[in-house]
């Protein structure tokens, strides 16, 4: 590989946690110098979350029985 695709490997965190990919301080320096993203989450919308629609609470429910 060449070096510029070792350096963007170095980073990943499927890789930092072997012995020797990089140190500590290294992968600190590295993600501090990330820029900053918390201005991308999407905003939730209000309404039914589409998993729970239909579905009924536990304390309706009816039981059968059995």
């Amino acid at each position: 590989m060449n070096r510029q695709s070792l350096e963007k490997l170095r980073t990943d965190r499927r890789l930092a946690g072997r012995a020797g990919w990089i140190s500590r301080a290294d992968l600190t320096r590295e993600t501090e110098g990330l820029p900053d993203a918390s201005g991308k989450i999407a905003e939730k919308k209000a309404g039914p979350d589409p998993d729970e629609v239909g579905a009924t609470a536990p304390e309706t429910a009816r039981r059968t029985p059995g």
